[in-house]
């Protein structure tokens, strides 16, 4: 039986005029709505938006993507009257809770998810000095206390004094996020456009993975970066990226097999930066799609034994030689390697990579694409190629042998807690 929806109805209170400054090339309503139509997508919690008003300042409505608005039951009406009158016309008129969201402010998507788990009157409030913002919970026909507030964090901040409503902590919600192996403090605060800068760096390093590998977490982050700026004002989708970054991953095969050495490297790490640029660019910019996922994973994971085999092909000129014969057991302690990580959450619901220190920093060397090709990339230059692929295979089972130890270790930490 499928769950219950909560139904809520949304006002964003746009009325200030950075609310239509842009960060990653989505002004700052259009980011709320994007991430309220992902809540409202996603199975949990559980909810139906049933309105959204946007309020505005006087003059032109603010531009939205057309997009935004094809699935989303979204009014746009200039902001009329002051404030606390707003929202106490706003809770009288609603069928559902409302929820009230400042449109000049960054709000993480797990304060909107705390937002939508309950009916009473509540306020949640982020950040600090100029950046304090509210969110505001407010029941239908809420009774709310008299204010001359013209924000609309005085006036949440009123409403807690005088008993009207409940406070939200933010710091009740999980700061581990399992995707991102890491952990990271919910936020919620208000930018001006001197601040735009700031918050996109901000926000770039936290979508980064907590544990990843050492050429990701320190080689790559200039590229990438460099990269997901234009490529988001330019509204290009990610699954395009992915889709590129495919095309050279398995194109880097044959150059290789071939002996055109420079090229494979070229689209190697071409496709080894565009790997971490999608991803970043789908979270940022609320693009993230089930098609996206399949691809950029499934190539992570299927793609690694064929570039050893290729190196080792092109070092012999064939499918010939110690050398080949070695990757041939790499697909055998690959896949192995990979079968433990989704044995480890399913037994856990955590990633082996992000679950103990230990787990992070081994992460940081393990055997994978992005450690064992700057590996080969040295030393084939070096008359060394074979060495490398022999030292690769070796430490691809020596990374096997490390997580099914961590797997019986937890598993048996487990059973003995049970």
């Amino acid at each position: 039986m499928a769950a219950a929806r909560n139904r809520y109805a949304i006002l964003i209170d746009a009325s200030a005029a950075a609310s239509e400054l842009r960060v990653f090339g989505m002004s700052l309503i259009e980011r709320q709505l994007a991430a309220i139509g992902a809540l409202s997508r996603g199975a949990r919690p559980a909810c139906e938006i049933v309105s959204i008003v946007i309020e505005h300042a006087a003059g032109p409505a603010p531009s939205i993507r057309p997009s935004l608005l094809a699935n989303l039951p979204v009014r746009l009406a200039p902001a009329s009257g002051d404030l606390s009158a707003r929202l106490t016309r706003a809770a009288a008129e609603a069928s559902a809770p409302l929820i009230v969201l400042p449109g000049d402010a960054i709000v993480d998507s797990r304060v909107l998810a705390l937002l939508v788990t309950g009916a009473d009157s509540a306020a949640a409030l982020g950040g600090e000095g100029a950046q304090r913002c509210a969110l505001l919970r407010l029941a239908p026909g809420a009774k709310l206390a008299p204010s001359s507030a013209a924000d609309l964090r005085a006036f949440a901040e009123a409403q807690l004094a005088a008993g009207a409503g409940r406070e939200l902590a933010l710091d009740a919600i999980e700061a581990h996020i399992v995707d991102l192996r890491r952990d990271q403090a919910p936020y919620a605060f208000r930018i001006a456009a001197a601040d735009v800068a700031t918050t996109e760096r901000f926000l770039f390093w936290s979508n980064y993975k907590g544990s990843t590998d050492f050429m990701t977490r320190w080689v790559f982050p200039p590229f990438v970066w460099a990269l997901v700026r234009p490529l988001a004002r330019w509204r290009v989708h990610p699954n395009w990226v992915t889709a590129l970054g495919v095309a050279l991953c398995f194109g880097a095969i044959p150059l290789w097999a071939a002996g055109h050495w420079l090229l494979g490297f070229a689209a190697a790490y071409t496709m080894a930066v565009l790997d971490s640029v999608d991803g970043k660019l789908a979270r940022l910019t609320y693009t993230t799609s089930a098609i996206g996922n399949v691809l950029d994973h499934g190539t992570d994971i299927v793609h690694p034994p064929f570039w050893y085999a290729a190196w080792a092909w092109g070092l012999a000129g064939g499918p010939t030689g110690a050398s080949f014969e070695l990757t041939l057991w790499m697909f055998l302690l690959y896949t192995l390697d990979r079968l433990l990580p989704a044995i480890f959450r399913q037994m856990t619901g955590k990633s082996i990579h992000g679950y103990a220190p230990v787990d992070v920093k081994w992460r940081t060397f393990i055997s994978r694409r992005n450690v064992n090709l700057p590996v080969f990339t040295l030393a084939l230059p070096l008359g060394l190629g074979e060495q490398a692929i022999a030292l690769i295979v070796a430490w691809q089972g020596v990374c096997f042998v490390f997580h099914a130890v961590r797997v019986l270790q937890v598993w048996r930490d487990r059973a003995a807690a049970a």
